[in-house]
């Protein structure tokens, strides 16, 4: 079965406009309730979760209006990150998981990302199914049986208290100096919260939601913000994270920013060494740069590719056995302690691998030299498919042939967006620019 409705992040759009609507919010809840309710027994449960944005209410009380119209009990946790509703969807037996969240995307934009009682996203095949219910007639429960909604006053503590036991034992962060960015969003009080309570002086930024300020200038699509701040205070490390919290970047004592692929070689390196890392690899997406593969390589581990998006990364480690992968773009994904990416508790790991070595944040945030990479984002009006044009595809093939064994091109489209995606790498950065411009040229011009 095929989806239109949900993408590779859950359903996401515009909110107040199709498919972030009120109505549509409710009837995603109904058929989700209806999915997990085949068995027909009462006592199912949902916890729901949310980050910052305004629009989150609107969509919060027609998901529950709808689940408990189907006979599903739901536990409502307010603002917590994305994996704080993976970890209390398991801890609290429930059925199923909902955050309300657009991630990084502007205030504007809003989604809504499933999860099973396991923990993990919700499958392609599950998706499809509750997409097949929602667009027919869903029944309600019988009167006795609609569903009660209540509020959990500790979700975000319990959250803070699991995130802690990530962080090595008897270890604390006395001394350290540490801004953390939370992007006005998710956990603007759970991350700054386990920093200090591990001994850290914090010094938090991004922790003033008014409903429309997440992502605005600040977190992990922004990290300038956090550079700027740890240099600032002279602190010995940045924490950045995005509106939900499941990316991260970290900064440098002197403002440098490591992306995902330097925070997975990190801890790859180190996990190898201590005899953790499972299977000798380990698992990222097509966009991760090749000196990653190359530093693995080096190190006798192996890079294992997915398609953009970190469910797929998920589930090439679940299939697989592997307990470590993420994307460049900061999701770092530890199924030793989280089920979908965590940028606290992988902040957490970069400071304990500070504290064993002893070494600043600067030695550490470099692990590789990366291969000049180049990204371009190219916006098409919806119904366009400017890929499918021949001027595009013969674009496209003089590209790869001239980048052949020198490099590579990856176009693809946007999940989440309406964008088309133009990346390329090359040794040469003169070629690099004239490759992705050609194509971006024109996709503009089939766009």
């Amino acid at each position: 079965m095929s989806r239109k409705l949900f993408g590779t992040d859950g359903v996401r759009g515009l909110a107040n406009t199709h498919p972030m609507t009120a109505e549509m919010a409710l009837r995603l809840g109904a058929a989700a309730g209806r999915y997990f309710r085949r068995d027909g027994k009462n006592g199912h449960r949902v916890v729901i979760g949310k980050d910052t944005r305004l629009s989150g209410y609107m969509l919060e009380n027609a998901l529950t209006a709808g689940l408990t119209s189907t006979g599903m009990n739901v536990l409502l946790l307010g603002p917590v990150p994305t994996p704080a509703v993976g970890y209390l969807t398991r801890s609290m037996r429930a059925d199923l998981g909902i955050m309300i969240s657009a991630s990084h995307n502007p205030a504007h934009d809003n989604g809504i990302k499933f999860f099973g009682p396991d923990g993990f996203k919700l499958s392609d095949e599950a998706e499809a199914e509750i997409e097949g219910i929602v667009a027919g007639d869903i029944a309600p429960a019988q009167p006795d049986n609609i569903g009660r909604a209540k509020r959990i006053d500790d979700g975000r503590g319990r959250y803070v208290e699991y995130a802690k036991t990530t962080f090595p034992a008897g270890q604390r962060l006395d001394g350290l100096r540490v801004v953390v960015d939370c992007a006005n969003g998710a956990a603007y009080r759970a991350a700054p919260d386990v920093l200090w309570e591990l001994g850290a002086e914090v010094i938090p930024l991004g922790v003033e939601p008014n409903g429309f300020n997440i992502n605005d200038g600040v977190g992990s699509t922004h990290p300038e913000a956090c550079a700027k701040a740890v240099q600032a205070h002279g602190a010995h490390l940045g924490i950045s994270l995005d509106g939900d919290a499941d990316r991260v970047m970290i900064i440098d004592e002197t403002g440098t920013v490591a992306d995902g692929d330097q925070i997975m070689a990190l801890l790859a390196g180190r996990w190898a060494e201590q005899g953790r890392l499972r299977g000798g690899a380990l698992v990222a997406t097509v966009m991760s740069n090749l000196g990653l593969e190359r530093f693995l390589a080096g190190r006798g581990l192996r890079l294992e590719r997915t398609k953009v998006g970190d469910r797929y990364v998920v589930e090439r480690m679940r299939g697989a056995g592997f307990n470590l992968g993420g994307e460049q773009s900061g999701h770092i994904v530890m199924t030793d302690y989280a089920t979908t990416g965590d940028g606290l508790i992988a902040g957490l790991q970069f400071l304990a691998a500070m504290a064993d070595s002893g070494r600043p944040a600067s030695e550490l945030v470099s692990q590789f030299d990366p291969v000049p990479q180049m990204l371009k984002n190219v916006r098409y009006s919806a119904g366009a498919d400017p890929l499918s044009t021949a001027e595009v595809q013969t674009v496209i093939a003089a590209a790869e042939a001239r980048l052949n064994g020198l490099g590579r091109v990856l176009i693809r489209k946007s999940g989440t967006e309406p964008l088309i995606r133009v990346m390329a790498e090359a040794e040469d950065e003169a070629t690099l620019r004239e490759v992705v411009e050609d194509i971006c040229a024109a996709v503009e011009r089939a766009a």
